[in-house]
């Protein structure tokens, strides 16, 4: 205790205090390494917050070498500031070459700029996504699922084309790239449930979609509870754009729109009010979103 208390004596009490400050500025240079320094700091998370954050810090660090070999021809400052530019270099080029070396098939970068980067998903978190996932050709006029027939076992969403949706030989609505193609029928079952689609879906044109094993997506929610969450809100969206795309061909008599947020007002309407085919066709498919 006496050894630190007379360290910290010799530190603070003996030692000589400043008696006068010099009355010219630094350099240039001091000054653009402490405003790398302040603009560094503020750079973000994820691998590109990294590489701002590096490479700013390690100008900051190169520009105060500097001006210790140049004004101040102090050894031990040079040095040190070296070796943590060194450091930040090396840093840099580490983290940068992590990010170069993701890449992914073009139907996977498609998927990634429409899609997850607008959310903000990073490029690793989008690699452990699509390495669950598998890419699949659908020809033109081939089902991807039957109605009664096509088990759910999977959940997939359309890179290229267009799908077209029926329900006993009636149209519904159309899927188009970056939706889903069966968000409600993975919706409608619990992890340990099964169940066959109520609808029928059939490529219109040639089309591309990336898709995911059921059991194998189950796994990645369980390891990464993120994933999940994103996945979660992106099949609730897409879910909600399949009902306002039935909502706009379902009319009720005199042609208003039935809305789907009023289930009761249908209910209300007058019994002796026509009621369009497509109509009845509405209130008879209904399990498309609800099974």
């Amino acid at each position: 205790m006496e050894k630190n208390s007379s360290l910290w004596k010799n530190l603070i009490d003996e030692h000589p205090v400043c008696t006068t400050w010099k009355q010219e500025a630094e350099g240039a240079i001091y000054h653009l390494a402490s405003i790398l320094f302040v603009v560094g700091f503020m750079g973000g998370s994820g691998f590109f917050g990294l590489l701002y954050v590096f490479s700013l810090l390690g100008l900051g660090f190169l520009c105060s070498a500097v001006w210790a070999w140049v004004d101040v021809c102090a050894a031990d400052i040079f040095s040190w500031n070296f070796v943590l530019f060194v450091i930040c270099f090396m840093q840099f080029v580490h983290i940068a070459y992590q990010v170069r070396s993701i890449t992914f098939a073009r139907e996977f970068q498609v998927l990634y700029s429409s899609l997850f980067q607008p959310l903000g998903i990073s490029l690793p978190v989008f690699r452990t996504i699509a390495l669950s996932s598998e890419v699949v050709t659908l020809e033109k006029e081939h089902c991807y699922a039957m109605q009664g027939k096509t088990s759910i076992d999977k959940l997939s969403l359309l890179v290229s084309g267009r799908i077209r949706v029926t329900v006993d030989g009636e149209f519904l609505h159309y899927i188009f790239p970056f939706q889903f193609l069966d968000s409600p029928e993975w919706d409608s079952l619990r992890p340990t449930e099964e169940g066959t689609f109520q609808v029928t879906l059939t490529a219109e044109t040639d089309c591309r979609y990336v898709t995911w094993r059921r059991k194998k997506l189950y796994l990645l929610f369980a390891q990464h509870r993120y994933i999940s969450r994103l996945f979660s809100v992106l099949i609730g969206s897409d879910i909600a754009d399949k009902l306002y795309a039935l909502n706009d061909r379902v009319y009720v008599g005199k042609r208003y729109h039935y809305d789907i947020r009023l289930p009761n007002y249908y209910h209300m309407s007058s019994p002796e009010m026509p009621r369009s085919p497509l109509t009845e066709q509405f209130r008879n498919s209904r399990g498309y979103c609800n099974k």
